[in-house]
Formats: C-alpha cells, sequence, structure tokens
C-alpha cells in the first residue's frame, strides 16, 4: 500500500504535495489527491443579526495566497497523522503575519465526503508561513480539509485541501432528518421556519439545548469568542468551497438557545454541525437540512 504523490496549482492557488512509500501495515495509507478553491468571507452585522458571519463561495475576487499540505511518507487508519500546511503569497514567499480570527490564527475544518466524519482544529503557528496539526481520519474514503486564516492586511481566506485513504468506503451517507437528538448527554432540538428550506434566502437556524429535568441549559460559556459556531457542507460527490458555510451565533440570545443566520444558496442535501461549550466541553451536534 503506498502514498501516491501529486502537486496541482489551481486557478484558486491550492498547492497540494504529498511523498511517496510503501507501508508494511496491513492497515489501509492515507493518499493524497489534488485539488483544490478558495474563498472569501462575507459578513453582516446589522439590527439583530449583529455578531453574524458566514464564510461562503466568492470566485470573483482574484486568489492572494497560496495553500500546500505534506502529510508523512506513512500514515494508517485511525492513526495521528502529523499535517503541514505552507500559506505563501501568490508569488510562492511564504506570509509571515496572520491575524487571530475567533481566538486562533487557524481553523481547519475536516470532514469525510460522504458527510459522515467532522472535527474542528486549530493548527499551531511554526513561523514562516508554516501551519502544524495533528489528525486522525477513522474509515477509508475521500476527506476535504477546509482551511481559513486571515494574512495581516487581507480578507480572510479559505483554502481547500484534499486527501484520501484508501480501501473500500461506504457506500452511501447515513442520511436523516431527525430534529432532536443527544449529544454528550445534552438534548439538542433543531429549530427551523419549515422542515425544508428555500435556496437562497436568509434562514434562522436554531439549537435548543436541554439538559436535566428538561431544562434549557444555563452553563454556555463562549468558544472562541462566540455563543457558537456552526459549520455547514452541502452533499456533492467532490466537495467545493462552493459547498462550505461557516457561521457564528447571533449575540445576546436566551439561556439555552443558539440562533444562527444563514442561507443555504443552491437546492440540495446539507450537513449542518453545531459546536457549543457547556461548562467546558465541546458539543458537536449534527443534523441534515434540505434545500429547495
Amino acid at each position: 500500500m503506498k502514498i501516491l504523490m501529486s502537486a496541482l496549482v489551481t486557478t484558486a492557488t491550492l498547492l497540494f504535495a504529498q511523498s511517496c512509500s510503501t507501508s508494511p501495515n496491513s492497515q489501509e495509507p492515507i493518499k493524497a489527491v489534488s485539488a483544490g478553491e478558495q474563498n472569501h468571507m462575507h459578513s453582516t452585522q446589522s439590527g439583530n443579526h449583529q455578531g453574524h458571519s458566514t464564510y461562503n463561495s466568492d470566485h470573483t475576487k482574484t486568489p492572494t495566497t497560496q495553500a500546500k499540505l505534506t502529510l508523512p511518507e506513512t500514515v494508517t487508519v485511525n492513526t495521528s497523522v502529523p499535517l503541514v500546511i505552507d500559506i505563501t503569497d501568490a508569488t510562492g514567499k511564504p506570509i509571515n503575519k496572520f491575524d487571530v480570527s475567533h481566538e486562533e490564527l487557524m481553523h481547519l475544518i475536516i470532514v469525510s465526503d460522504d458527510l459522515q466524519f467532522f472535527a474542528h482544529l486549530h493548527p499551531r503557528y511554526e513561523g514562516n508561513g508554516r501551519f502544524t496539526v495533528e489528525a486522525k481520519l477513522p474509515l477509508p474514503g475521500n476527506y476535504t480539509l477546509f482551511s481559513d486564516y486571515k494574512p495581516t492586511g487581507k480578507s480572510t481566506q479559505v483554502s481547500t485541501l484534499k486527501a484520501q485513504v484508501s480501501g473500500e468506503s461506504s457506500s452511501s451517507p447515513n442520511v436523516n432528518f431527525k430534529r432532536s437528538q443527544i449529544f454528550n448527554n445534552t438534548k439538542v432540538d433543531l429549530q427551523l421556519p419549515s422542515e425544508t428550506v428555500k435556496a437562497g434566502e436568509e434562514v434562522a437556524v436554531t439549537f435548543n439545548l436541554v439538559g436535566a429535568n428538561n431544562q434549557p441549559v444555563t452553563n454556555l460559556q463562549p468558544y472562541m469568542g462566540e455563543l457558537g459556531h456552526l459549520v455547514i457542507v452541502r452533499q456533492g460527490t467532490s466537495l467545493t468551497s462552493a459547498d462550505y458555510i461557516h457561521a457564528h451565533a447571533v449575540k445576546n440570545q436566551t439561556p439555552g438557545q443558539v440562533k444562527f443566520m444563514t442561507s443555504f444558496p443552491e437546492p440540495g442535501l446539507y450537513k449542518l454541525w453545531g459546536q457549543f461549550n457547556r461548562n467546558g466541553e465541546i458539543i458537536t451536534a449534527d443534523f441534515w437540512v434540505k434545500a429547495t
């Protein structure tokens, strides 16, 4: 089993690199596939939407950065994998200065392309444009890594990176439209204006968190400077930045309730991951939504 090597510069200026080797392990290795896009942040701060921001696609702007992802020679399923992400300008010169965004210099969202796996990581900045982090990819299949960061003096950049774990993956994702589930001993109810949402229109996405005795939780704390974070990815055969949305909670909400204002740009199935800090424990609540 081998790690494949590939590198590509696209119009979105994403570089992807991987080295080659043969693993003596019986487990399947991760291999690189080259693909990528880049998008920019759009934000709205007005009225009772204060503090709401959404990252989504804008391919009309000229890319200002390049991102290169490097994996080690040999990695196996569900084993800690060191990831290295190098950020350069359009000429290949390392970018040295980054602004803190929501308490971190970089947010790395990793999802499996069947949307069954999700991780929100914060790579460490090593200097000279290089970020490092360790991750585990638990199952065979394709993975997409959305890396967002803000070079000093520039807008937020979101680079899309790709990885693949060799082996036989599940034939179809487990899609359900349950609106009430238990996560880490916390009941989370998803509230939408209707069972399906209309593509292209702003919509309120509300999470109600319920604790003991069926009472709203009262011990929510800020998570990276916000009451909650929401990542949304549209289901597709090969995920791109156009399928990715990252929103932040509306300010001044009632206890146990976290509301986001966002939109679903195109018809299709979307997976939502809401993240909240309940007394020091991060709760990740995932739901499916259909847009028409």
